[in-house]
């Protein structure tokens, strides 16, 4: 992601490596997934440029997915990136049940378990 504001020039690398800590799973020694941000409880005690970030990776989503899913999706698909799907999606899953902060305080604090674990994939495979 490209983010070409003066005042934002160093956030998506840190965001980048709070992903990359926060989405470890250390029992297998690897990420959950494969890059991106992190944000949560982001306050550098500034508002104002916080906000600025917000709308700054808000407005370089779109032409940063975009092409991506042009390429994409006319590309074959093989049972082998099948598999990887799964594997990813296990690991996804693996991670939210275990580690993730928002799915241990949804179910710890008696909310619906349907509606905590809606995020998971409907067909997983683990490694």
């Amino acid at each position: 992601m490209s983010i070409s504001t003066s005042r934002t020039a160093t956030a998506p690398a840190a965001l980048a490596a709070w992903a990359d800590e926060y989405f470890y799973i250390p029992h297998r020694n690897r990420a959950r997934g494969v890059g991106g941000i992190f944000m949560d409880d982001r306050n550098s005690g500034d508002w104002e440029k916080d906000f600025a970030l917000t709308q700054d990776i808000g407005r370089a989503f779109l032409p940063a997915f975009v092409p991506l899913v042009e390429k994409r999706r006319v590309q074959d698909w093989s049972e082998a990136d099948k598999e990887a799907q799964l594997v990813h999606r296990g690991l996804y899953a693996e991670y939210n049940l275990v580690y993730d902060r928002g799915t241990k305080f949804g179910l710890e604090t008696g909310h619906d378990a349907d509606a905590v674990l809606m995020s998971l994939p409907p067909m997983a495979k683990w490694i």
